[in-house]
Formats: structure tokens, C-alpha cells, sequence
């Protein structure tokens, strides 16, 4: 039996993160229902406070989700990474992280991209003949590139 998976990620702005993330990882930021959080507004279920606008649109302000596009009218999501709000700042290393498989393109040029966009590189290291990258996202969290 194949399991679907959602990765959850805490964070100050699920929204900005989000879409650094689907830029990376050429996802896309799945999309919010303006009409349903309306609704959900109306009937009584959601406060105003709850939402926000963002690039014009109306969503939910404590998260955003992320998925490959070819994924996004899947129901239910086989992989989602969602974004969501946390009271508080991360203080210490992930626990958890995930490794970008660059797919060959030069590991030291996309460094120098995802710095260009807000990430950090924290070391490099490698096991045997494989080298790879470990860097943290605009959030502080961990992630290797290779």
C-alpha cells in the first residue's frame, strides 16, 4: 500500500517561504479558495483575523502549501509541504531536513543562486567521492543541496 505524505514546516511566514520553496524546487504554491474561506467567514467557522491578503488574494494567514505541479489536482495530496505559523523562532539545528538532488546542474552555481534569493551556505561535506552543500533556507532551516 502506497502512503501519501505531507511534510510540515514551522515558520514566521508560510506564505513568503512557500513560494521560495516552489521556486526551488520548480513546485507551485497550491492554491487557496477565496470562496470557501468566505464561506467559512460567513457561517461562522473563521474570523476575518484568520485570513489575509496576499498578492491580492484572499487566504488563510497561518499557512500555505507547496506541491509539483503535475500534483496539484490530486486529491488527496501525494506530496504537500506545507508552511505553517509557529509562536516561536527556530533556536536549534533541524532534527529533520531534506536533500535537494540537483539532477547534475553544478552544485556551486546553484549555491550561489539560492544565496542570490536569501539562503545561507553553512558548510560543505562529503562521504567518500559524494560532496554536497548544507545550507539554510530564508527561515533558518537546514537543507543540502548535491
Amino acid at each position: 500500500m502506497a502512503l501519501n505524505i505531507q511534510i510540515a514546516v514551522d515558520c514566521a511566514d508560510p506564505h513568503g517561504l512557500a513560494e521560495w520553496w516552489a521556486e526551488t524546487l520548480d513546485w507551485a504554491v497550491e492554491p487557496q479558495d477565496e470562496d470557501f474561506i468566505r464561506s467559512m467567514i460567513e457561517q461562522g467557522f473563521a474570523t476575518e483575523s484568520e485570513t489575509k491578503l496576499h498578492h491580492g488574494k484572499l487566504v488563510w494567514r497561518t499557512g500555505a502549501a507547496i506541491r509539483p505541479p503535475e500534483d496539484l489536482d490530486a486529491k488527496p495530496a501525494t506530496r504537500r509541504i506545507l508552511f505553517q505559523t509557529a509562536p516561536e523562532a527556530k533556536t536549534v539545528k533541524n532534527r529533520v531536513h531534506w536533500d535537494v538532488n540537483l539532477a547534475g546542474a553544478d552544485k556551486d552555481q546553484v549555491r550561489a543562486a539560492l544565496e542570490a534569493r536569501g539562503a545561507t551556505y553553512l558548510w560543505t561535506a562529503n562521504e567518500g567521492p559524494h560532496s554536497w552543500h548544507t545550507m539554510a533556507d530564508p527561515e533558518g532551516n537546514e537543507f543540502c543541496i548535491s
